[in-house]
């Protein structure tokens, strides 16, 4: 049996190590580490709960509005403050539009290499990759010049050596499996999704003046003004110019996304039987459709147990709890304790050995992150959580869209729990989420037909008018998945601050039962056909759509060295 040790995994955000055992070309067990230390939670002690999300948003610069969001509800949770209905449009197609992006960008940029032969592009005839495009979508740039346009432009990159990350990876390997024609394609769109992506994501400057990290999120609401007769605020002119990206944007996941996904997980159905990991699944739940705490959301809630999607509980936020017994922190409790995160600690403690290192001692204490578990269970969230759960809820649009896919690819309901079933439902979800968010920018307008233009609700901003001790959390389904931020207020500051992010969940280490993390299951059995390189292993979990820099920030005071880093 041998040991691979994949660091850094490579195309995420953040610093994220895989090591596992193979035997017989199967991974038999694996262990992941997350090797930066979380300290923003530290940060926020004392400071007044309002800023909180100026500063949570800065966890991360790819997920960027998500700990906003999750920020601004946890304070308002605690305090009583009820946003009045533009703010709950506003930030719902602001953390829709990053969903959208993000997936697209996960898609072709940080997952797609895993699959497609990138050199092998340089072998294909253009006109066959024409006939192909063709084949699969109308979208108007599938022509033979087009495509020996891109094959050009590659060749002299290479010529030029300027290759940049695509010159570092398993090029050649025999894992890919498709055919030059279909691997120019998936170039062509990979670099077509970088101009579509900076085109799109300007929905954040429109409604929050920048991006990243937008400006405009306000505890109460938004900053953003809404007024048809003002230059400086959402009005009509606005309105036109969101329309016109979200139509764009609908074009191009109908027409080149969910076209080269379907083309491409053809070849790779084999994948269906691999990563399947816990098979416990949660999600928060997101996009209200409505302004009281009851309204129905477009994305239900609801927790599923051992794969019985049609069995969905509904969800309890108080099931939620961290423990460290894998984890480089300490308790007051014990580092067996298992913690709600109201009750939660941030006390680093790093006990690893000193880089550099062969391997890590895995029946120790072996990543920054924690083991979040929902009644003592691990959790996969994300994409495929937040499908399965509305297909189990009976949610129209996803049971249609999963069926479509299912049936296009010739595999059965099965499929759904698999390294490929992940990749499908982000296509789904984002499919659904892009065609919906029409329907919002419409209701944000009848309001400003009828003349209500109210952003924010002032009664809850005075620190005087709330409890001198109150508690409150944030959910928010972030395109990684669950994401909370829970937070205590004593007399107008914070006293604590705590959150379990999507990668947490799913790339936590193994809990004090040795119950492993929705990573670390899905490895196993994976197959691996060079160990020397493992991309195998990077399909199963990029398929996640790893972010550390959520989970963990890397602090050392004394400028100790904690790692090495190389691109690969």
């Amino acid at each position: 049996m041998s040991r691979i040790v994949v660091d850094p995994v490579t195309r995420i955000e953040g610093h994220l190590r895989i090591e596992a055992e193979v035997a017989g070309g199967r991974v038999r067990d694996a262990w992941s580490s997350s090797t930066m230390f979380r300290g923003v939670e530290l940060i926020l002690k004392g400071r007044d709960p309002r800023d909180a999300w100026v500063f949570t948003q800065r966890i991360c610069g790819v997920c960027t509005t998500v700990h906003a969001i999750a920020s601004i509800r946890a304070v308002e949770n605690a305090i009583g403050a009820k946003p009045p209905p533009n703010a709950r449009l506003l930030r719902n197609l602001i953390i829709a539009s990053q969903l959208v992006q993000d997936h697209v960008v996960h898609f072709y940029h940080l997952h797609a290499l895993d699959w497609v032969d990138a050199v092998s592009a340089l072998s294909a005839d253009p006109g066959e990759t024409a006939a192909l495009a063709q084949s699969i979508s109308q979208w108007p740039k599938s022509s033979k010049t087009y495509f020996a346009g891109v094959q050009k432009r590659l060749l002299g990159l290479v010529e030029r050596g300027q290759l940049g990350h695509l010159s570092n990876a398993y090029w050649g390997h025999a894992a890919y499996k498709l055919p030059a024609p279909a691997n120019l394609l998936a170039v062509a769109h990979y670099l077509e999704a970088l101009e579509w992506q900076r085109e799109f994501i300007k929905m954040h400057a429109v409604l929050g003046g920048k991006n990243p990290h937008l400006q405009s999120f306000l505890v109460g609401g938004m900053a953003t003004p809404v007024d048809p007769d003002e230059q400086a605020a959402i009005n009509l002119g606005s309105i036109a110019r969101l329309k016109s990206l979200i139509a764009e944007a609908r074009e191009f996941v109908a027409q080149v996304y969910i076209p080269d996904l379907l083309a491409i997980a053809g070849f790779y159905k084999d994948w269906a039987g691999h990563g399947a990991g816990v098979g416990n699944y949660m999600v928060y739940g997101e996009y209200s459709e409505g302004d009281s705490d009851d309204a129905p959301r477009f994305l239900p809630s609801g927790v599923i147990r051992n794969r019985a999607f049609t069995e969905v509980e509904d969800l309890d936020p108080g099931l939620i709890t961290e423990s460290v017994t894998h984890s480089w922190y300490d308790y007051d409790a014990g580092n067996g304790a298992d913690l709600h995160p109201f009750d939660g600690q941030t006390q680093p403690n790093y006990t690893g050995p000193e880089p550099p290192y062969d391997y890590l001692d895995t029946d120790a204490k072996y990543s920054w992150l924690k083991s979040p578990r929902y009644g003592g269970e691990p959790m996969e969230v994300g994409p495929l959580a937040r499908m399965l759960v509305a297909y189990g809820r009976g949610h129209e649009g996803v049971r249609d869209a999963v069926g479509m896919v299912l049936s296009k690819l010739g595999v059965g309901p099965g499929a759904l729990f698999s390294t490929l079933g992940r990749v499908a439902a982000r296509g789904i979800e984002t499919l659904l989420v892009v065609e919906h968010m029409q329907t919002w920018l419409d209701q944000l307008a009848e309001n400003m037909k009828t003349g209500e233009l109210r952003i924010h609700d002032n009664a809850k901003w005075d620190p005087s008018t709330w409890p001198a001790d109150c508690q409150g959390f944030g959910l928010h389904e972030a395109p990684r998945g669950a994401l909370g931020h829970w937070v205590r207020i004593k007399d107008g500051a914070i006293a604590n601050y705590q959150c379990i992010v999507p990668s947490t969940w799913n790339a936590g280490p193994r809990d004090a039962s040795g119950k492993r993390g929705p990573y670390e299951a899905a490895l196993l059995d994976t197959p691996v056909i060079d160990g020397e390189q493992p991309v195998e292993i990077l399909r199963t979990v990029h398929s996640f759509d790893p972010c550390m820099a959520c989970g963990v920030h890397v602090l050392d005071a004394s400028g100790r060295r904690l790692a090495d880093v190389r691109a690969v």
